[in-house]
Order: structure tokens, then sequence, then C-alpha cells
């Protein structure tokens, strides 16, 4: 572990005594903490189910690195925060990341390196891929302990800004940027992922997000043939595809929807009441909410539609939603359900800027789908660590970059003996408790 190229050197004195520093302290890490990570990944199971859809075309004679540990180090190096691949060539010694791994950390062999990694991302092909993202599906799935009897999954793209000529990057108008729009479909209530689809910087058209539904939908009812199914989404996903499929496949759907002025004149009298009583009582905001039945000249036919309708002191606005449910008051279609979508844009963050998976940087969009499928398998890896943690606890409801800080980041001097390895953490660790409790409460079934 030490670098006999780097010199000593020194810091200012402190009361007169000399303070000098090297790097000859030995096995440590400052990655203490993956250890709670490589336990989830055994529970989970996650990097053998991933490997086991993905073709190895290796001589087994000389294979040194398995596909299971390759995937397993990249995966705990995305959640630890070393995001590229080339930080794999630095952890590669790194006794704890060796650990995490099954390897001994200083008998054990080193890791993979980093041109080991980029190969193994450019692997798979778009059949290997179907099988990642259905991995991914099957791993949502078993989160659930019984079915559940209904879900309500949210669907929504994000803007994954590119700096080169990546096959499928567009230039897109509305976010001014040369990007993908990769699809990511979340089970809000839980902030459990359930798909990250790569696809061009464009707006999805109704054929497309049939297609992606009708996968979906029928990968989670091989699992959950009798749960019910919401689906929920802005404008983009409103189509008349998407929703005649829905209403064919016993799908409840809530999407939003652009408005026009036959919608506008069909809740006028509404939105009058609502200018007037704003106007009276002179206030800052006056809402209200109604509901009418509408088709457009694309719809096969009349559905129904919630609007909000507010009043302000700069004008009028009205936002619509389409939905296939029939019951429940429109305040409670918009506002309640609805709305409640926005919580989707917070898992977003956490996946795309606390884990950064807009690291799509490769040329191949196969390439740059097997990161994105990488960086969903460190947010199961999180998220597993975090509703691990006691509800009473601070950190319980805590953003990944904060886990990652507290949990994560800890010094540790690693010793290996004839008979045990022996992790050394600071005394002055202030989250010890937690994590005595975590690596417990994480442990693998035995057998």
């Amino acid at each position: 572990m030490s670098d006999p190229t780097c010199l000593p050197f020194a810091f200012p004195s402190v009361r007169g005594k000399k303070l000098t520093a090297a790097f000859d302290g030995g096995r440590l890490t400052s990655d203490g903490g993956v250890l709670l990570l490589a336990q989830a990944a055994r529970r989970l199971d996650i990097a053998d189910k991933l490997a086991a859809v993905i073709p190895d075309r290796r001589d087994p004679s000389r294979v040194l690195h398995p596909l299971p540990e390759i995937l397993l180090a990249r995966i705990l190096a995305i959640a630890c925060g070393y995001e590229d691949a080339d930080d794999l060539d630095h952890l590669r010694a790194d006794p704890a990341f060796k650990l995490a791994c099954g390897r001994l950390p200083e008998s054990g062999h080193d890791l993979m390196s980093q041109p080991t990694v980029s190969r193994l991302e450019n692997t798979p092909g778009l059949r290997d891929l179907i099988r990642l993202g259905r991995v991914l599906v099957d791993l949502y799935c078993a989160s659930y302990p019984v079915p559940p009897d209904a879900v309500t999954l949210d669907i929504d793209d994000t803007c994954d800004v590119v700096h080169g000529q990546q096959q499928l990057s567009l230039f897109n108008a509305h976010h001014d940027e040369r990007c993908f729009l990769p699809i990511h479909v979340y089970d809000t209530a839980t902030s459990r992922p359930v798909a990250m689809i790569l696809r061009p910087g464009k707006t999805p058209s109704g054929r497309e997000v049939r297609g992606h539904l009708r996968r979906l939908v029928r990968a989670i009812r091989r699992h959950w043939p009798n749960t019910a199914i919401t689906i929920r989404g802005d404008g983009h996903y409103g189509r008349p595809e998407a929703m005649d499929w829905c209403e064919d496949n016993r799908v409840a759907y809530v999407f939003g929807l652009t408005g026009t002025k036959a919608l506008a004149a069909k809740v006028e009298q509404t939105a009058d009441h609502i200018r007037v009583v704003r106007a009276i009582d002179n206030e800052d905001a006056v809402r209200g909410f109604a509901e009418t039945t509408h088709a457009a000249k694309s719809w096969r036919q009349e559905r129904r539609v919630a609007a909000r309708i507010e009043a302000t002191r700069l004008g009028l606005d009205i936002r619509y939603v389409v939905t296939n449910i029939t019951t429940g008051t429109p305040e409670w279609l918009y506002a309640d359900l609805y709305c409640a979508r926005g919580q989707a844009e917070n898992l977003i963050k956490l996946h795309k800027s606390q884990l950064a998976s807009d690291r799509t940087s490769c040329r191949h969009p196969a390439a740059n789908q097997m990161r994105l499928v990488l960086h969903t398998a460190a947010y199961w890896l999180m998220l597993s660590v975090r509703e691990a943690i006691p509800k009473a606890h601070r950190l319980a409801t805590a953003e990944f970059a904060t886990l990652r800080l507290r949990l994560l980041k800890l010094g540790a001097r690693i010793r290996e003996t004839a008979s045990r390895v022996r992790l050394a953490f600071a005394a002055a660790c202030p989250e010890a408790d937690l994590l005595s409790h975590l690596a417990t409460t994480l442990a693998p079934a035995p057998g």
C-alpha cells in the first residue's frame, strides 16, 4: 500500500513541535463502510443475477476475474462515489474493496483494472440488455414479501447532456443541449427503481411509449398477475396509443393533458366563478377543481378529464389531467394522485446527481445502457442500506450523498493474520452504534 515515490512532507508546527507526514500507514482504507454495501449486495444477490444473463466468451482457463466479481466491484465503486471505470485502477488494491469482493486484503490478488471493466461494459448486445432490464424488474418485484394489492408507477424522462458524438444523442431545443432523454420508472411510494431505458434526445412518440409500457407491465405481471397497476406521467406520455393500450389491458392511468380552447370552454363556468370569488374577496389566489369529459380528434372515445383552476392577480391558470379512473373527486385526482408524481423528480436526482448515472460517455448506446443498469444496481444497494436504518434515526430518510459521507467514507485499518482479518475503525466514529447495527441487520441469511 505504501508508495515509495511519495516523499515525506510537513505541515506547520504545532506548539513548537514539528509536524510531518508520509504515505506509510500500511493497510488503510478511506471506504471502510463499503462492507455494508457488500452485505446488501449479497442479500439481493444482485451481481450474480446480472452476470447470469451476460454471455462470457472468455477462455475459462485464463479467467482471473469472474463476471460477478467485476460487476460487484464496479457497482460498489459507483455507490461509493467512484463513477468512472478509471477509478478501479486505484481501487484494485484497496483492502476494503478487496474484502467486499471476497478477496483477502493482503494475501489475495488485486481486483480488476479499468480495461477489464470497460470490456465488460461493451460486451452485452441488445438481447442481453433486454434480459438485464428484466433482472431489474425481478429485483423490484422480489422487494415485496407478498404481491401488493396495487402499485402506482411513475414514468418520466430526464435530460442527460452528452459531450461528444455518441450514437442516439440528438439536439433538444427545449433543453438547448445535445443529449439523451432516458426514461426512468419508479415506485414512488417506496422509492424503488423499476426500469431505466436509454433513448434518443427527443420526446417519445405514442408507439414508443406503448411499447415500453407493454414490456414493463408484462414483466411485472409474470410475478403479480392480480396486482392493480396505475401508470402516472406528464403530458409526454398521455398519447392515444398509450391510453388505448392501458384501457385494453386493465391498467389504470393518469396523465397530464395539454389545454385547448375546447377544454377551456367546458370548464369556463367553474373558472368564471373562481375568478369572481378571487376578485370580490381580494385574495392573492383562489383554487378550485372541475371535471368534464373530452374526446380529442385522435382519441377513439371520450375520456374523463379533471382540471385544476387557479385564479391569481396575474390571471387564470388551468392544468388538466386525463384518466380512466372512474372513482374519486377531481380534487383527489389532481392534487393527491397526480401531483404525488413530483416525488419521482427527487428520485431521479438521487439516481442522476448523487450516483452520477449521467456518465453515459460511451460511443455505442448498448454500453451506455449497460452503465444505466450498473448505476441502478448501485441505487438498489444504497436504498437497501437506508431501509435497514431504524425509522427513528435521523439518517432513515437521508439522501444518498449523506449516507455515503456518514456511513461509507470511514477510515479503517485492515490487518490480516493467519486466522482472521480485523478492521479497526476510528474510536471517535460518530455513527459507531448505527454501523454495528447495520452490519448485523444486513448480514446474509445463513445457508
